[in-house]
């Protein structure tokens, strides 16, 4: 059932590939206060039938997932490029087009912004505006147990070390590009002044004449 109703409500679902399962564990106790270690996560009985409780954690739980995915997509980019450096730094070049690497910051933004901007990751949900704080104490502990903001923080630290990467490769087609037109130029220039120097030349019945 609650498969079902997460469905129907599912907005922008993810690929089947992408699904990822994360196990948490449920205890009730008299004496402990509502909290989150070793992966189980502990109500207390009289809180059992409040449905605010649960959806407290259950908002951090949700955040957590889907920084999951952010997260694999990310590490997929990285080793997705992870050669690149390298065949930089033994070959002095790098065999993609400047439309490929202008595709992968187009990528990396994407992802940057899916986690930063257009995501609710970072958002503390409207729930927690009009809920006792009570419950807002409760989501951000869970929040800290599992380091929502640090993960952030890691992910971003990528984002920017994939960027400065890409950057540094398109300067490099950029300026060989710029290097390999200069060549151009100065084959033209090449061309011109011998072409000038044989009319000079035949100004001067030193070529072309019989």
């Amino acid at each position: 059932v609650m498969r079902t109703l997460a469905h129907q409500a599912a907005n922008q679902p993810v690929d089947d590939a992408e699904m990822q399962v994360d196990q948490f564990e449920f205890n009730y106790s008299s004496l402990e206060k509502p909290h989150m270690q070793n992966d189980t996560v502990t109500l207390h009985k009289k809180a059992a039938k409040d449905h605010q409780v649960k959806l407290a954690i259950s908002y951090a739980l949700a955040q957590s997932t889907k920084l999951s995915l952010h997260e694999r997509r990310v590490t997929q980019m990285v080793v997705e490029t992870k050669y690149l450096p390298e065949s930089l730094a033994a070959t002095g070049k790098v065999a993609l087009s400047p439309e490929t690497i202008a595709k992968l910051i187009g990528k990396v933004f994407i992802q940057k912004a899916a986690v930063n901007l257009l995501s609710s990751v970072l958002d503390t949900p409207e729930f927690f505006w009009r809920a006792p704080d009570s419950f807002q104490a409760l989501y951000e502990r869970i929040c800290e147990y599992l380091e929502l903001e640090e993960r952030v923080e890691v992910l971003n630290a990528r984002f920017s070390v994939l960027q400065e990467m890409l950057d540094m490769l398109r300067d490099h087609e950029n300026n060989h590009h710029s290097a390999r037109l200069e060549w151009i130029v100065i084959y033209l220039i090449m061309v011109e002044v011998v072409v000038g120097l044989l009319e000079v030349l035949g100004l001067f019945g030193l070529v072309g004449s019989e």
